[in-house]
Formats: C-alpha cells, sequence, structure tokens
C-alpha cells in the first residue's frame, strides 16, 4: 500500500473511531440532570403526621393521649 493512501485511510479511521466517542459520550452522559420523583410515600405520610398533630393540639386537655 502507498504511504499515502495509509495514511488516508488512518485518518478516516480515526475520524470515525474520533466521533464514536463523542456519540457514544452524548447517550452515556445526559446534559440535563435526572429529576428525581418526589417521594409519594414520605409526603403522605407527613402530611397524616402533621395532621394528628393538629388534631392532638385541637382537643381538650383532657382528651388528648399522653
Amino acid at each position: 500500500m502507498n504511504d499515502e493512501k495509509l495514511k488516508i485511510v488512518l485518518a478516516v479511521l480515526s475520524g470515525i473511531i474520533f466521533s464514536l466517542v463523542f456519540i457514544l459520550l452524548a447517550f452515556i452522559l445526559p446534559i440535563s440532570p435526572s429529576k428525581t420523583p418526589q417521594k409519594t410515600m414520605n409526603t403522605g405520610l407527613q402530611k397524616l403526621s402533621k395532621a394528628y398533630k393538629e388534631s392532638q393540639l385541637n382537643r381538650p386537655p383532657e382528651e388528648q393521649k399522653h
């Protein structure tokens, strides 16, 4: 093979490999941060706990549990 052809083939192959690396990185590393879903169980339990505490505060003292 000629040196000219070898240089062209190596340049093309290195360009393809270089572009494939960036294409793979684009799929692996997302641009925007991933959004984590809200923990509905924790927020639901917190609402119930808050409602229970408020109901205990609104009761007369003799009905409150200790």
